[in-house]
């Protein structure tokens, strides 16, 4: 993206908003999550991904000398794995099970989808993002091709009836008619072209940035990532791109074991996940605390400072600083190809 415009639903005013490239010359970019999945799926061997199967428990047992995980699936199938990676979501058994508490509820909820226009919706794809601000409520789209915009509302209270899940055609019809009636006619059309199948409602969860700090994120050769380790709110767009994040880190540090033994060994496997973890952490926890504090000076706009601190300051002044200093982020670099064994046969989650 190059650039945003911000419209006052209120006042009808638009302010222009630039995303500064950076050092070395890269910019933010919106990317259809679909299409990212399938291409990091074709990168892995034949029925590696076993989908549907949710964890149920985990333990350890020790056997020879070494830990050995054990994990239960709702199917009952058992794995036994010398590593396990917690990538399992907000609400994480994994998680759970390492002592990590609970996410917390950020006090606003999200409406997201995809609308689909046939025959082209004539936005510049990728190059801008439209907002639009209101008392509580904050809402945009952006272009992911030629065809396809991905767009959001975010409010303060749930969508009236949909507390415990909708239809999507009743998430539809209350953004449509109650929560963004007020809203410019080209997020309207917006809305209606929307894919009911991707609709979706959910509360936005967070982890206290101190529990990532303080919190056990690793126990033995366990770990998580992803939301499993740091769910935070959407307002800087950085949940996917930290999950990405942590997988170059992880990739790097077990990585660097096994291309140092030969293979993955057990004895040293943990000092890897623990040097992981111990990474992440601050870089994490800055993450989570600056896009809650992004999406609350954003959505309030209930008073003529925090009005004055949404406009002027964060769009005005902080903005592309606090964005550049985001995607600004070296992840490391992974170990050489031709340093690793042709192949490792040892299996994890």
């Amino acid at each position: 993206m190059e650039k945003g415009y911000i419209t006052n639903v209120k006042t009808k005013s638009i302010q222009e908003m630039h995303f500064p490239s950076t050092r070395n010359g890269a910019q933010q970019r919106a990317v259809h999550r679909k299409v990212l999945l399938e291409v990091l799926a074709e990168e892995l061997p034949p029925n590696s991904i076993r989908f549907s199967s949710k964890i149920t428990s985990i333990e350890t047992q020790v056997e020879h000398g070494l830990s050995t995980c054990i994990v239960m699936l709702d199917d009952g199938t058992i794995i036994k794995s010398k590593v396990v990676i917690g990538c399992d979501g907000v609400h994480s058994i994994v998680a759970r099970w390492l002592g990590l508490r609970p996410p917390v509820y950020s006090g606003r909820s999200a409406v997201r989808g995809l609308s689909v226009f046939p025959k082209g919706h004539g936005f510049d794809p990728g190059h801008a993002i439209q907002q639009f601000v209101d008392v509580g409520k904050r809402a945009a789209f952006i272009a992911l091709n030629d065809k396809e915009v991905y767009w959001f509302l975010g409010a303060k209270c749930p969508p009236k009836g949909m507390e415990k899940g909708a239809d999507p055609e009743m998430i539809q019809r209350e953004v449509m008619e109650n929560l963004a009636k007020d809203f410019p006619p080209v997020f309207l059309d917006v809305v209606k072209h929307s894919d009911l199948s991707s609709l979706t409602w959910a509360p936005l969860m967070f982890r206290y940035p101190w529990d990532i700090l303080f919190g056990n994120l690793f126990r033995s050769s366990v770990t998580v990532a992803g939301d499993a380790m740091h769910p935070m709110t959407p307002d800087l767009g950085q949940g996917g791109c930290s999950a990405l994040e942590d997988a170059v880190a992880l990739g790097r540090h077990l990585g660097n074991s096994i291309a140092k033994h030969g293979k993955l060994v057990t004895q040293d496997i943990g000092f890897a996940i623990e040097k992981y973890a111990k990474e992440r952490r601050l870089r994490v926890a800055t993450l989570t605390t600056a896009s809650y504090l992004s999406g609350w000076v954003q959505q309030d706009g209930s008073s003529r400072f925090m009005r004055f601190l949404r406009d002027v300051i964060f769009y005005g002044l902080l903005w592309g600083r606090v964005v550049n200093g985001i995607i600004e982020y070296d992840c490391g670099k992974l170990p050489s190809v031709s340093s690793l064994p042709s192949r490792e046969s040892e299996s994890s989650i």
